[in-house]
């Protein structure tokens, strides 16, 4: 087939500027293929690949990764494994923009390290793609010595830009003696991995793995048995969890861990054709918002008492019993006993991110309830809000809409006076709550920052849709933060939803949060109180849900920030004629 190859770059959203490759049909194409090199190595990689997979009417564009092959940055190093997932968004954001292409129409082909990239992307963001393909996904690393994750973790909380050089070499890789000559001697190839990324990739596939259920995109699934870099055990639970219908499981006897420069290629390469041309083919449902049936029967478990006389019962009953008396010298935990830990209250207290409690041992314990992930995680979640009401007024400007913008669940509306500190364009707020006390402490901000006459505060219900639908001036910005995910049920966000699209212009655009994951869930259900005083359950909202539910209300979702934890995101979606 006659490609025409070339290498490109795109912009990450840190502004780095990334390196990859693409191979086009002179006559155009109508799907594509996105392949993700394995750890340490690059795009050429590919190169005897390609060919192998190539469909008729299909473009295929294998993108390299931060710190690898010509993309700049120190070897193996990045801010984090997260930073790997975010920057795959940048680049499927660029193909969309540049080349037109659409994710329904994508076949995401992903090797080891990248595999888990590829995985921890369709998890947290959720694409509607046509095909994932996972060769050889490293879940689990086989690191060989015992002991040698736990010495890692220490070593990077010492020396945060420690590295670790790689034992493999090409005859671990692969059983073909050319291969294995062409591996080593590839100086493009870094051995270096940075202590943190290889720390956070550990920890991000465990994630992943255990909360496989609530991903649904059809899925292949190509395993190794002399596999010595992962351990197969990884990938066994992952398959057992996987929650798509659509999944195809190729083990493949006696293969080392580079499938695709092993002797059995061409079964590999054929493998992977055939199931990512029968999935172009096919004809997927998407934007039906369904609720999840894992984390609806979490939720409904959660409900249920434990057996009074357990382990589990007596670990949450000591963690309940320390922090309403030992744990009120804390601030933040007296707060969250007072006003509910998901109040607004106490969510500012988060924010303010600064230890306070009753002498030493109040501010130590204080400390630590601050730096709790959950709470780590907030506070990214802030930055990532500010991100999308940033992208959502630019395009607004753009398309020359209104400067307005309402949050329908602002409480005292701190962050909106933020913004409007810093933009000088005439932009005008309103600022919706339930709670007319967190609206007086907002009136008396604006008046205090003079601002008064920029923001409105304005008592109303968020789940009202004749209510919402109503609000003047119509609204070019809509902001839903912190709210949705504090409710279980479907039917309040469609009403809501419902209101605000009726609300926005054409062209106009949501802001909206959602929190598909959290690791202490059932510890929070246990142990603390939400601002009714009643324990504090939550119904985890995987992404795919939450987008689905705003894609049925009119809204076409554009782009997602996702914390580092995978606990919280912030995402904008375009109204839609």
């Amino acid at each position: 087939m006659n490609l025409e190859i070339s290498r490109q770059t795109f912009t990450a959203e840190d502004g780095e500027t990334l390196q990859y490759k693409s191979w086009l049909p002179h006559s155009g194409f109508k799907q594509s293929m996105v392949l993700l090199h394995r750890g340490h190595e690059h795009a050429d990689r590919w190169d005897e690949v390609v060919p192998g997979l190539a469909l008729e009417e299909t473009a295929i564009f294998a993108w390299e990764a931060r710190g690898h092959g010509q993309s700049p940055g120190k070897r193996g190093h990045a801010n984090g494994f997260m930073a790997y997932v975010r920057d795959l968004e940048s680049f499927m954001l660029h193909l969309q923009t540049t080349y037109g292409v659409e994710r329904e129409r994508v076949a995401l082909i992903a090797h080891s390290v990248g595999a888990v990239v590829a995985a921890t992307w369709v998890h947290d963001y959720a694409p509607p793609l046509a095909a994932l393909v996972l060769a050889t996904p490293a879940f689990e690393v086989n690191l060989m010595v015992p002991g040698a994750l736990t010495g890692i973790r220490l070593m990077q909380k010492v020396k945060p830009d420690s590295v670790i050089k790689s034992y493999v070499r090409g005859h671990w890789l692969t059983r073909d003696l050319e291969q294995q000559k062409i591996y080593d001697a590839d100086t493009s190839i870094s051995k270096d991995i940075s202590a943190r990324v290889l720390v956070d990739l550990f920890d991000t596939a465990k994630r992943v793995v255990d909360d496989a259920a609530v991903m649904e995109t059809p899925m292949m699934l190509l395993s190794a048995g002399d596999d010595q870099v992962v351990l197969n055990s990884a990938l066994s639970r992952f398959l057992f969890n996987y929650g798509g219908d659509c999944t195809k499981h190729v083990h493949l006897p006696g293969a080392r861990h580079a499938i695709f420069h092993d002797v059995c290629r061409n079964e590999v390469v054929s493998a992977v054709r055939e199931f990512v041309a029968e999935k172009f083919a096919e004809e997927r449902v998407m934007g039906v918002a369904v609720e999840n049936r894992f984390t609806r029967s979490e939720y409904e478990e959660l409900q249920k008492p434990l057996k009074p006389v357990s382990l589990k019962a007596a670990n949450y009953e000591f963690q309940k019993g320390s922090m309403q008396t030992l744990g009120k010298l804390s601030k933040g935990i007296k707060l969250g006993w007072e006003v509910g830990f998901d109040s607004g209250q106490s969510l500012d207290y988060v924010y303010e991110n600064k230890a306070q409690g009753v002498g030493p041992i109040g501010k130590l314990i204080d400390r630590g309830y601050l730096d709790a992930i959950g709470w780590k995680g907030i506070r990214q979640r802030r930055g990532m809000m500010r991100k999308g009401l940033d992208m959502a007024l630019e395009k607004t400007a753009e398309a020359g809409l209104p400067r307005t913008l309402v949050d329908i669940a602002g409480g005292g509306g701190r962050y909106l006076m933020d913004v409007l500190k810093e933009r000088t364009d005439g932009l005008q707020v309103l600022c919706r709550d339930w709670s007319e006390g967190a609206l007086e402490v907002g009136r008396s901000t604006a008046k205090e920052w003079g601002l008064e006459e920029r923001i409105r505060f304005e008592k109303g219900d968020a789940f009202d849709e004749e209510s919402l639908a109503q609000i003047q001036p119509a609204p070019a910005v809509a902001v839903v933060s912190g709210l949705y995910e504090l409710f279980p049920s479907n039917e309040l966000l469609q009403r809501s939803l419902r209101g605000l699209n009726r609300a926005v212009p054409v062209g106009g655009w949501l802001v909206y949060t959602n929190q598909p994951w959290h690791p202490q869930v059932e510890m929070i259900a246990r142990v603390l109180v939400n601002r009714d005083g009643k324990p504090w359950i939550m119904r985890r909202r995987p992404q795919g849900e939450m987008d689905a539910l705003v894609s049925d209300a009119g809204f076409e979702k554009v782009t997602q920030w996702t914390d580092d934890f995978g606990i919280f995101t912030v995402a904008v979606a375009k109204k839609v004629g």
